[in-house]
């Protein structure tokens, strides 16, 4: 079937696809589809869905494929500068309880030598 008959809609009784709606662009809403019947080439019961974006020519896909392209790119971009803004913000936390534990350490340690001190026989030879 080429894109005349679809357009004019003529197509024989044993040529059913999926194609989409046109009236779905008019009002906005999302695309509908109407059946028709297989394709000879197809086995029975099979449908095939033609999508909105499959008539584009090589330039159009090309140039959708850059800008889908960019998109990724800028949005991996984002997400990489999150990431490293998340890991900075973990390593200050982590570097602020190594300092609140060492000093917490040295405060035990000093406790224990008094402790020590105190309780340990002392003897005067």
């Amino acid at each position: 079937m080429n894109r005349t008959q679809e357009l004019s809609g003529q197509l024989s009784d044993e040529e059913t696809e999926l194609a989409p709606s046109h009236m779905a662009a008019a009002t906005g809403d999302m695309p509908t589809y109407q059946i028709r019947a297989p394709t000879a080439a197809l086995p029975q019961g099979v449908v095939m869905a033609a999508s909105p974006g499959s008539l584009h020519s090589p330039q159009q896909l090309a140039e959708e494929a850059t800008r889908k392209r960019e998109l990724r790119l800028m949005k991996n971009r984002e997400a990489a500068k999150e990431c490293r803004r998340r890991k900075k913000e973990y390593v200050k936390c982590l570097e602020s309880r190594v300092a609140v534990l060492e000093v917490q350490n040295k405060k035990l340690i000093e406790e224990l030598e008094t402790l020590k001190d105190i309780c340990s026989p002392k003897t005067d030879y």
